[in-house]
């Protein structure tokens, strides 16, 4: 009767670490947060598992790669970070903002970049740069 129980206690304890590894094993870059993922069967993108919310970049911490949720890929080396925001450097291709406290990034199709820190503003276009600074 022992045996079984000790049998038992085993292998609950075993579940329970590979459960919490298989949960450690993947972070959401952008949240900093341990997540399991899975497949949207409808979209074919990655997605937290648990809260079935789509998943931007994660990190395979057991292979030590960088992976583009929405294809699957893996994209080390082509992660740019913009404060505390990473981005997968192919979608810098398009138009988007950052914002984070008084820090703000505006990037245009067109390539012109407009940034706001504090009381400072700044825009580049056409490889020119201009420099205002708010009283």
């Amino acid at each position: 009767m022992n045996k079984v129980i000790i049998i038992g206690w085993m292998i609950a304890i075993a579940l329970a670490v590979s459960c919490s590894h298989e949960k450690g094993a993947y972070i959401d870059l952008r949240s900093g947060k341990s997540i399991k993922v899975e497949k949207d069967p409808v979209t074919g993108s990655w997605i937290n598992a648990d809260t079935k919310e789509s998943v931007y970049i994660y990190v395979d911490r057991k292979n030590n790669d960088t992976i583009y949720a929405k294809t699957g890929e893996v994209i080390n080396g082509h992660i740019v970070r913009e404060g505390d925001v990473y981005w997968y450097d192919q979608d810098l291709e398009r138009e988007y903002n950052v914002k984070s406290g008084d820090y703000k990034k505006k990037v245009e199709k067109d390539g012109d970049i407009k940034i706001k820190n504090g009381n400072v503003k700044i825009k580049i276009e056409d490889g020119e740069r201009k420099v205002k600074y708010d009283d």
